[in-house]
């Protein structure tokens, strides 16, 4: 049997470095991180250039993520199951709670966002499909750690014995206060969050199950704190049930039993 080829290794771990990166990155940069000379990783980015999954800055020379390969993702979740069956009542969610949807599913300890309606009003919004969102810091996220064994322990050997990243001072990042928010999780049957990835926002989130009754992804509403939290910070009760309505009827859709 023929081993890997080292090429295409190394061409997919600079597209993995350009997706976790914060902006455009240099040759040198990118040869430093994955420990390559430089002439190689530039015959590899001129290459991933040419067939458009990687652009350069005119201007600085550096490289990020081209549009041919955002069109890629798009065709996989295009005929991601769990999109396809949810995307009516993702469109549905919204125009009852009045606010975004976002559907996730696990990926490499994150949430990737598979489908993402905007907020039903005039608003300057941000497309978040294949946004890659923290576990530990979204409702989204907690619905996914809450009902994964595996999720946890390979979120928790993640961290390499330090802690997650605190986005604000509420956010989760001790092992005790995780586990203890997907305890509760579980037996409420929804999560939330409240100015835990960005301060002033919330999120509400609930599991979406297939066969079996197994968690395989979780959609949610997030928003405003003063419009999805009632006074005490708790979640708005109406939009609560509207998100849990939303997960039970694509439950439902996937062949779940229960929910």
């Amino acid at each position: 049997m023929p081993g890997p080829i080292q090429s295409i290794e190394r061409a997919a771990a600079i597209l993995r470095l350009l997706a976790r990166g914060t902006g455009r990155l240099g040759v040198g940069e990118i040869a430093e991180a994955l420990e390559l000379a430089k002439g190689t990783a530039h015959g590899i980015l001129r290459t991933l250039q040419g067939v458009g999954f990687v652009e350069q800055d005119r201007d600085t020379g550096k490289y990020q993520l081209g549009a041919a390969l955002l069109h890629l993702g798009t065709s996989y979740l295009d005929v991601n199951e769990l999109r396809s069956r949810a995307i009516n009542w993702a469109d549905a969610l919204a125009a009852r709670s009045g606010e975004a949807v976002r559907i996730g599913a696990p990926l490499e300890g994150k949430v990737l966002v598979v489908h993402h309606v905007f907020r039903p009003d005039d608003t300057l919004q941000t497309l978040d499909v294949g946004t890659l969102l923290p576990l530990h810091a979204t409702a989204l996220g907690k619905v996914l750690l809450a009902y994964d064994a595996t999720l946890v322990s390979s979120f928790v050997s993640s961290q390499r014995g330090g802690e997650p990243e605190a986005y604000t001072r509420r956010t989760l990042v001790t092992q005790t206060a995780i586990k203890r928010a997907c305890a509760k999780v579980r037996e409420a049957g929804w999560a939330s969050e409240r100015g835990e990835m960005v301060p002033g926002e919330a999120g509400i989130a609930a599991p979406i199950r297939g066969h079996g009754g197994i968690v395989v992804g979780a959609i949610g509403v997030s928003g405003a704190e003063d419009r999805l939290c009632e006074a005490d910070g708790s979640p708005s009760a109406r939009l609560l049930g509207h998100v849990r309505d939303a997960a039970r009827a694509i439950s439902r859709d996937l062949g779940a039993s229960r929910w």
